[in-house]
């Protein structure tokens, strides 16, 4: 595992000077992180790992993502003012998935306090790493006697519940929220957990006993199309009652084949881009109303090596730039 400070010689795109402020593209706002940026902004870190992949018997290439979905974020205009750094990668270069997620944890452990985060993957075992971080964040900043509840916020086709064993007793990318069930009955928090865009053919019914014993909130794609959108907005802002935190996390498999080709495994039918964006912009202007922090945020999954033309990481591109445009307005929100 190591660490490599921020690329910026991916952040490039068009510059159009005679339209000034008002003419920003994201590459022309991001700067390098150090502890010392001003505070309130949102860090960008990349995990640049497929290991999990590999052990859920995936397509590997997921560790080469965090910087294609940069280069598409660079040239996407900017109407905000938050501040936006770069934390760099963090690399899994060799077979240590553990070390690996500690490293990232690590990072997000210590952010959390002066800025939100932003995770580009890597393989969805990025979770376990983005919630250990939340999770050490949240256990110094909540009294003892209070269990704090953590709304997970999982778009997916897959549940990734699968009970690490074997060669992947360590973890693989298919078991991150079954870590986390784990992790928050030791620290006797409550697991609160939605997966949303689920896919029936894609997940036993072993998987679909287990999330109804966990009580998980569950929403098939089929389900999930646009005329729903009322309805799914509605039990959202029912999921994120009594929250303390939320952490959104997005795999792009949850996404059409047509519209995410490059990822480890592609959706049949999926769950249509015009549902997944309100959903997320819901989320944090509901949280906003609620006066929850949504501190952490990632996008997994994309595969570079299956991609055409950078369709997937474009799209990436796009939900983090719905995410951060949200956050900007949510971290407002949140210091008022």
């Amino acid at each position: 595992m190591k660490h490599l400070p921020a690329d910026m010689s991916v952040w490039q795109g068009r510059v159009d000077p005679e339209d000034g402020e008002r003419g920003l593209r994201l590459h022309q706002t991001v700067t390098s992180y150090t502890p010392s940026c001003e505070q309130g902004g949102v860090v960008i870190y990349g995990f640049a790992c497929d290991e999990g992949v590999a052990r859920n018997k995936g397509r590997q290439g997921a560790a080469l993502a965090p910087n294609t979905i940069r280069q598409a974020l660079a040239n996407l205009a900017w109407h905000n003012a938050p501040a936006l750094y770069d934390g760099g990668n963090i690399v899994c270069d060799d077979t240590d998935l553990i070390l690996a997620q500690q490293g990232l944890s690590q990072h997000i452990h210590q952010t959390l306090s002066q800025h939100n985060v932003l995770v580009l993957g890597g393989g969805h075992e990025t979770a376990w790493a983005s919630f250990q971080g939340l999770s050490s964040y949240v256990s110094r900043h909540t009294s003892p006697t209070h269990a704090p509840t953590i709304g997970i916020i999982n778009f997916d086709a897959h549940f990734d519940l699968r009970t690490p064993q074997g060669i992947s007793e360590a973890g693989s990318s298919g078991t991150p929220f079954a870590q986390i069930a784990q992790l928050c009955q030791q620290k006797g928090w409550p697991f609160h957990y939605a997966c949303l865009g689920v896919s029936r053919t894609s997940n036993t019914q072993a998987l679909f006993d287990k999330a109804a014993q966990l009580g998980c909130w569950v929403e098939e794609d089929i389900d999930m199309q646009v005329a729903a959108l009322p309805a799914l907005k509605a039990k959202l802002s029912e999921f994120i009652q009594g929250c303390d935190y939320l952490y959104l996390t997005l795999d792009m498999d949850v996404f059409p084949a047509s519209a995410a080709p490059g990822v480890s495994a592609p959706a049949a039918i999926g769950v249509p881009v015009q549902v997944i964006e309100p959903l997320i912009q819901s989320i944090f202007s509901e949280a906003d109303r609620q006066r929850v922090r949504v501190p952490v945020c990632d996008i997994t999954e994309v595969n570079p090596h299956y991609d055409r033309d950078q369709q997937t990481s474009r799209l990436a591109a796009r939900m983090a730039w719905t995410m951060l445009h949200a956050a900007s307005h949510h971290i407002h929100q949140q210091g008022e």
